[in-house]
């Protein structure tokens, strides 16, 4: 079995599938990355898919197509994407076990590389 980036709650799935139906040009998926915004460094992307990108890393589940920017790779290693309403608020989050803090308003986040060898490690005591 293969290691996946990232992994989708069914919240995030049907929000996905939600965005692709009520799209008005051709939309197969988005695509997640990240970049250097904010006071604590780093804020996430999400932008549509209409073809896949060529390079990108790609995650099927749940019937949705997640591309990765290959420069996030070592960022989302792990992550949980979901998808979560409040009164005040909807959006998509990310629960990372590579962030390592947050700015004070949400708008950003101090991400690390993933660890590999403990990736590794862990995967082959799995």
């Amino acid at each position: 079995m293969a290691f996946k980036i990232m992994s989708l709650t069914d919240a995030a799935a049907e929000r996905i599938t939600e965005i692709i139906e009520d799209s008005d040009k051709p939309v197969m998926g988005v695509r997640v990355g990240v970049k250097n915004a904010g006071c604590a460094g780093m804020a996430y992307t999400l932008n549509y898919v209409e073809q896949p990108p060529a390079g990108d890393d790609h995650v099927e589940e749940k019937g949705v197509h997640v591309f990765i920017e290959p420069k996030a790779t070592l960022f989302l290693l792990g992550t949980v994407m979901d998808f979560s309403e409040s009164k005040m608020s909807s959006g998509f989050t990310f629960r990372n076990p590579n962030q390592t803090g947050e700015c004070g308003c949400g708008e950003s986040v101090q991400l690390k590389p993933a660890d590999l060898k403990a990736l590794a490690e862990a995967r082959a005591g799995a």
